[in-house]
């Protein structure tokens, strides 16, 4: 029988497994499918962990989630299509759902598709080679080592979990803490305090947002290129980027300086996979069209090989699932694989386009209609994606009306038409971000 094997089992890899189910449902023979995940449960990202550094097993902690994060997009914008959330909560629910709830939601659809005794939990991958013919998959699952062969490896580890951390004159002096965003857990840690937050885009928003709304006394952000301008509360302010630390004083390129009790580094993390031999590793900035991977998917060297998440994203689980259901197709040969030079050229095509988009407005274009290019290839069930575009571009203009009240707003679904309520305490004020609290009706 063909096999398949799967790395990670966040939403990128349950995805996957949803794929196959469904095809398993609707009688079609489908190969072996062995799903590895190095943490002790699924959800990826979503699988809080309070620990930093080094997992109990002593490999790096792959979750960068921290208590408090909500969504800080629709969720109509990154609803599965086969599992509403209408579905799952038997009721409609606001647009912006803290972590517990999409945690709760990512992992009721795995429930509900009975793919859990297809993941090998507690198990890391060690290596992934080609020898011509199959894969040879070498793993460790905590009492001992053993290498497996497979005809086709999909990656679905996702790529916010190993950091990019610059290095800075004075660093080594700093008599506070510095961390970056993947070790950033719990926002009240910094009440009372002068915070430096360095950075420009989605983890310095929220941890300068949630840093303030915990108590910070002050919150500077410091960007290198441009500043968000966002209106900010009372509290946070927006500087260019730093040149040095003098002790505890943050001197920046423009000549003005902060005091500042701590550092968190918003600098983005890097696509790293030391555990896949070199002719089959993805690399790549984050690109909202990586290259060297047909429809976002298949290895053009390689084209067993297949790769889903490594995008920059606006679309998040709506877009795992359309390649996952595009790399299942391609896996019961329900679609072609064209020639490597076609593969390239098409990629060529994409990435020249890349290169022309001048706003977000055009980005969300962009992969909107990356979206609908692999919805026509695939039955994944049809949802209105034209639907999530406007809600996209609402959206960036709802942030740039307040950033602190953007979450107090509500979005229609694009699979069941259901308007979502709004949630009953404002989000700057609401400090509990528990699932029962979120569902509570007043």
């Amino acid at each position: 029988m063909t096999r398949v094997a799967v790395i990670g089992a966040g939403p990128s890899g349950l995805a996957q497994l949803q794929a196959f189910a469904t095809a398993a449902r609707a009688g079609i023979e489908v190969p072996e499918v062995v799903c590895f995940e190095k943490q002790g449960d699924w959800g990826g990202l979503w699988n809080y962990t309070w620990r930093t550094g080094l997992d109990e097993h002593g490999d790096p902690v792959h979750g960068s989630m921290y208590r408090y994060l909500w969504s800080n997009g629709p969720k109509e914008c990154l609803e599965f299509a086969d599992y509403p959330f209408d579905t799952h909560f038997g009721k409609p629910i606001p647009s912006f759902p803290p972590r517990a709830v999409l945690y709760d939601y990512i992992t009721g659809r795995a429930r509900a598709s009975g793919v859990r005794d297809q993941i090998r939990f507690n198990t890391a991958v060690r290596w992934v080679s080609w020898d011509g013919s199959r894969f040879s998959v070498s793993v460790d699952d905590r009492t001992g080592s053993r290498t497996e062969e497979f005809d086709y490896v999909i990656v679905a580890t996702g790529h916010f979990s190993t950091p990019n951390v610059p290095e800075y004159p004075g660093f080594d002096t700093f008599p506070g803490r510095i961390m970056h965003s993947h070790d950033f857990r719990d926002a009240s840690e910094f009440a009372g305090r002068d915070l430096l937050v360095m950075g420009s885009s989605y983890s310095a928003e929220d941890i300068a947002l949630q840093s303030a709304k915990y108590g910070a006394k002050s919150v500077t952000i410091s960007y290198r290129s441009a500043p968000m301008g966002f209106g900010w509360p009372s509290g946070i302010s927006e500087v260019p980027g730093l040149e040095r630390m003098d002790g505890r004083t943050a001197v920046f390129t423009d000549g003005t300086s902060r005091e500042v009790d701590a550092i968190v580094l918003c600098t983005g993390y890097q696509h790293s996979f030391p555990f896949i031999a070199d002719d089959l590793r993805l690399r790549t900035a984050n690109l909202l069209c990586t290259p060297n991977l047909y429809n976002g998917v298949l290895w053009i060297d390689n084209p067993r090989m297949m790769y889903l998440g490594m995008q920059d994203q606006y679309y998040t689980f709506s877009m795992f699932d359309l390649q996952a259901w595009y790399a299942r197709d391609v896996i019961l040969g329900r679609l072609p694989v064209p020639p490597r030079e076609d593969m390239a050229a098409h990629i060529d095509g994409w990435t020249a386009r890349l290169q022309t988009l001048a706003n977000p407005e055009e980005e969300i274009d962009y992969q909107a209609d990356y979206l609908r290019d692999l919805m026509k290839d695939t039955d994944y069930p049809d949802f209105d994606l034209d639907l999530t575009r406007r809600h996209f571009k609402v959206w960036e203009h709802h942030k740039e009306e307040s950033i602190t009240g953007y979450r107090d707003r509500a979005f229609t679904s694009p699979c069941t038409g259901s308007q979502a309520p709004l949630h009953h305490t404002p989000w700057w004020t609401e400090p509990d971000d528990t699932l029962a609290t979120f569902l509570r009706t007043e």
